[in-house]
């Protein structure tokens, strides 16, 4: 007779992939600038993290992006609403991956659809934060309600380096072609991204 599955098996490995997700939101742009600085030649930073797809570091991204899409399609959360946001985040996921920015401006078809899809994926990222990860519970407990901060915190961060982004391309960018604010304004996103997941995985900030 089979064994059953161990349902806390099932648990610890759905939120070693939570936790996994995170990390690969952390670690991204410092592996890409680390990959360009010991293994190509080139620009260590390029101006957005879109423009290492135009490097060798191209599959890193590629892969990480697919990486991420493929987690929120098999995400199950608490309810049809969470499951089917989760999958369309994965799916400007992919978009993202698909459509690689343009080289060089102005953008052409595919690179306005990667900004599209990077912008409303980053605004589901905050959502999720906001919204489904501070879901209230019926007792909560002080460090859920702590948590609930710390996703409050994430999901604002995004919001905030999606706009200023968003103001720097209307504003600024045709007299700061060399500038690499828009790299560190993803990157913060990304951050916060990564630490709102790792915090809903139980690394950081779990209950004693």
């Amino acid at each position: 007779m089979k064994p059953k599955d161990n349902p806390s098996d099932q648990i610890y490995s759905y939120l070693a992939l939570r936790n996994a997700v995170g990390w690969i939101g952390i670690l991204l742009p410092f592996v890409l600038v680390i990959g360009m600085s010991l293994i190509f030649k080139g620009d260590v930073i390029q101006k957005t993290i879109s423009q290492y797809y135009y490097t060798g570091m191209r599959d890193v991204l590629v892969g990480a992006l697919c990486a991420i899409a493929l987690f929120l399609f098999f995400y199950k959360g608490y309810n049809k609403w969470e499951n089917w946001t989760a999958n369309l985040a994965g799916s400007f996921a992919v978009g993202i991956a698909w459509f690689p920015t343009t080289e060089t401006e102005p953008l052409d078809l595919a690179g306005k659809i990667h900004f599209l899809c990077a912008a409303i994926f980053f605004l589901i990222l905050a959502g999720f934060a906001i919204f489904f990860f501070t879901r209230k519970e019926l007792h909560p407990t002080r460090r859920k309600m702590e948590r609930n901060i710390i996703y409050l915190v994430c999901g604002l961060v995004m919001i905030a380096c999606l706009l200023a982004i968003m103001i720097f391309f209307n504003f600024f960018n045709s007299c700061n072609h060399g500038s690499h604010f828009v790299f560190w304004a993803e990157t913060v996103a990304l951050e916060a991204f990564g630490i709102s997941w790792l915090t809903k995985g139980g690394t950081l900030h779990p209950d004693k």
